[in-house]
């Protein structure tokens, strides 16, 4: 309600040089800088915090789970955010509030303040801050927009994986926990909100540009351009309207669900299937590169394929990784589930994020994903509770699995079957 008080930054200078790939890597930058939000950069704090706060780690889990599901409940309308006021003004905003909320976790003090702390940092870090990185790239691209998306999530994603190393190794020892939290608020700071004001660009139209590094257009012919954008695209209300809209967010939920019970009970999974707790935790490396990896071939799929296709295969990679859980032994069967799941997991995130324009244009673009992150981020804080419970009833890992199931493979036979979205005709003005 008083986003239009806000004032907007100095508009860009025009320029002649194609700027699209500034923005990919002002984009990977700050999705690298959602570390401290993500399950990554928050397990380096766990074990510190529980000892100081005297909390059990059954607290601290479920303060993470419903701080996780709260935050998300924001997404969809900060989503909206990217369509009214651009991506430009959106990460200045988002990234100052996330730097105020990890400064906000060096005073914490019980069980209550710690789920507030969670709830903005999921929100405003997993959430909001990786919503406009990846979306402020789209508008630059038509062609190469998979490509482009896959290249920034793919840096994104090896930025945010050096953070363990540099809290535990570098920060943790020269200061408290508290005092972590604070050096980490300031870096996205000092990082953050500078790239966004001095370098984002919302449209290529902003500076004379066109995507792709198109020749440029007249004023007249970027009006009507810009027009045509916004006839031919689909509305939130639209959008989720349409069966591929909840393939593709089917998909997030089971790869975000499935792939972070997988990896937050690693360790215990592996364990039954006679890996050591060393050769478990060496386990992530595949799933890293798998994912670095399939997020670039996605992208690039993503320009050449229909995105049905692209869904498949990503949940076919999950499928063959939780039906391989029991045949799992040291060696070359660990490093294929563990590229299996990373993969996995990847690749519906490189797919979201790069066919939404394409399936639903560019006008409405970051309240769409908005909601889909919503989905993505509320998925992820049922699957460790879903496998643990399982467990528990079961004694096992592998029958949760595979009930589990039901989900990649309603997900495949949803996208094979739903439509292309058609795009509604309406009359621009």
């Amino acid at each position: 309600m008083f986003l239009h008080l806000l004032p907007q930054p100095h508009p860009p200078r025009r320029t002649t040089r194609f700027s699209g790939w500034r923005i990919v890597a002002v984009a990977a930058i700050a999705l690298g800088m959602t570390g401290p939000g993500q399950t990554v950069g928050v397990s380096v704090f766990v074990d510190p915090m529980m000892a100081t706060l005297d909390l059990t780690r059954s607290q601290v889990s479920t303060a993470y789970l419903v701080g996780t599901l709260t935050g998300s409940l924001a997404l969809p309308r900060l989503g909206r955010l990217i369509d009214e006021r651009g991506a430009r003004m959106a990460m200045a905003i988002v990234g100052g509030a996330f730097g105020l909320v990890l400064m906000g976790m060096a005073g914490v003090t019980g069980l209550v303040t710690l789920v507030l702390g969670f709830v903005g940092i999921r929100m405003f870090g997993q959430g909001a801050l990786g919503l406009v990185a990846t979306t402020s790239v789209a508008p630059w691209f038509d062609r190469r927009r998979g490509f482009a998306i896959g290249v920034t999530t793919a840096v994104g994603s090896a930025l945010l994986s050096l953070l363990p190393v540099l809290v535990s190794g570098a920060i943790l020892p020269l200061t408290s926990w508290r005092g972590a939290w604070v050096v980490l608020g300031i870096a996205v700071w000092l990082i953050v909100v500078p790239l966004a004001v001095r370098g984002l660009i919302d449209r290529p139209s902003d500076v004379g540009q066109q995507p792709d590094g198109a020749r440029a257009l007249s004023e007249e012919e970027t009006a009507a351009a810009d027009a045509e954008v916004a006839a031919t695209s689909f509305t939130r209300s639209e959008a989720v309207r349409t069966p591929m809209f909840w393939a593709v967010a089917g998909g997030v939920a089971a790869t975000g669900m499935i792939g972070t019970g997988l990896a937050f009970h690693q360790i215990d999974l592996l364990g039954e299937q006679g890996l050591t707790s060393v050769e478990a935790a060496a386990n992530f490396v595949p799933q890293t590169v798998a994912a670095l990896t399939a997020t670039l071939l996605v992208g690039t799929m993503v320009d050449r394929f229909a995105s049905r296709w692209v869904l498949a295969t990503s949940m076919g990679m999950l499928v063959a990784a939780m039906v391989m859980v029991p045949l799992v032994s040291p060696g070359l069967l660990a490093i294929t589930y563990g590229m299996l799941v990373g993969a996995a997991g990847a690749a519906t995130r490189a797919l979201e994020a790069a066919s939404f324009p394409k399936l639903f244009g560019l006008a409405h673009v970051g309240s769409i994903r908005g909601v889909i992150t919503a989905i993505s981020v509320a998925s992820t804080a049922f699957g460790p509770l879903a496998l643990s419970v399982g467990r528990d009833l079961t004694g096992s890992y592998v029958q949760v699995l595979l009930v589990l199931l039901i989900f990649p493979v309603a997900v495949t036979i949803l996208g094979l079957v739903a439509k292309v979205p058609t795009r509604p005709a309406r009359t621009a003005g």
